[in-house]
């Protein structure tokens, strides 16, 4: 992996982008009808290929490279910097039909650099098209908001990261245990483009081409699947000391206490999935690969004390943790609870 895979795989067409059809299938339109506006705002949270639909937007107005300008709008800040645009937005293409300026980071902009842009904005060349992306359109001004066509990026759902992880891995050679991938998935929280960056960790750590989830949680420093369906186990069995001990080994590895409390209510979830849903079964196993039995296991344990107040209590302990001084102690108590 010579190229990181955030690259190798950032989409080139807008027929390769995942999960951003409202944005795409809205500027596919536009060109085809000519009705291309002047200033674009690309909203969303990090990783969900704003840049990159940019630059596939540029493209498809056969924009070249001598004609498409990327400014880093975190590094260039002033008024200065922006009258230095404004003079450049008035010079002809070089050799296409659009200037075509990408404004990345557009809410680090400064009050003065706004009032300085908003001018072009307003009465822009014909052959001007703007596109400001920004991962906070609540700092970017009214009165730029409403001369931009702004368009919401989607975070992806994890199923739609772990299959993008799956791709990936296929192409680059490496066979990923989907319960593997889908750690992956969760890590990245609705990031493509951190997902690609945790799996090529994950894909650089591993001794050969097959990956399973341990191998993911070594590289990545995620609990131990061992620790997570130990605690379910233990709750599932009522037995409160052994969930204690767990929570106390877990707290002992330096784990991070949100992203294991996470982990286990999921487990616990797909716990109650399987016994109550068998028709979800054949999904559930798709996801969770080869630790899909321990969890059919524990779904078809007699006298289980694993319930729908299981999961309550957790999602109350996941909702106190950021106010804990202590990060173990609302699971710990939600073991108290359960158990009385």
């Amino acid at each position: 992996m010579s190229q990181s895979l955030y690259r190798a795989y950032r989409p080139a067409t807008f027929a390769e982008v995942r999960g951003q059809e409202q944005v795409t299938n809205a500027l596919q339109e536009a060109i085809a009808s000519g009705k291309v506006g002047h200033a674009y705002l690309f909203a969303g949270s990090r990783g969900l290929g704003k840049t990159s639909i940019a630059r596939i937007f540029a493209n498809e107005l056969k924009v070249s490279d001598k004609d498409l300008y990327e400014i880093d709008a975190a590094s260039n800040t002033g008024v200065d910097n922006i009258r230095s645009l404004n003079e450049n937005v008035h010079t002809l293409p070089f050799e296409s039909p659009y200037k075509f300026y990408i404004l990345d980071e557009a809410h680090m902009l400064s009050k003065s650099a706004w009032n300085a842009l908003l001018k072009t904005l307003e009465e822009p060349p014909p052959y001007i098209v703007f596109v400001l992306a920004t991962t906070e359109a609540t700092k970017v001004p009214e009165t730029v908001l409403s001369r931009c066509q702004v368009f919401e990026f989607k975070k992806p759902a994890r199923e739609g990261l772990a299959k993008l992880v799956l791709d990936v891995s296929k192409k680059e050679g490496y066979t990923v245990d989907p319960s593997a991938a889908d750690l992956i998935a969760l890590l990245a929280e609705g990031s493509y483009r951190d997902a690609l960056s945790i799996l090529e960790r994950v894909l650089s750590a591993s001794s050969d081409k097959n990956v399973s989830r341990e191998n993911a949680e070594k590289a990545t420093g995620a609990p131990k699947g061992a620790l997570v369906e130990a605690l379910v186990r233990a709750l599932s069995e009522g037995d409160k000391g052994a969930a204690l001990v767990t929570v106390h080994t877990a707290e002992k590895q330096s784990v991070d206490m949100g992203l294991f409390l996470t982990l286990v209510t999921e487990y616990a979830r797909n716990v109650l999935l399987v016994r109550h849903a068998p028709e979800l079964r054949a999904d559930i196993q798709k996801e969770l690969g080869e630790s899909y039995a321990d969890v059919e296991a524990v779904a078809k344990a007699e006298g289980s004390k694993l319930t729908h107040k299981t999961l309550i209590a957790l999602l109350d302990a996941a909702s106190m943790l950021r106010y804990s001084p202590v990060p173990a102690l609302p699971l710990e108590l939600a073991i108290h609870g359960l158990s009385e």
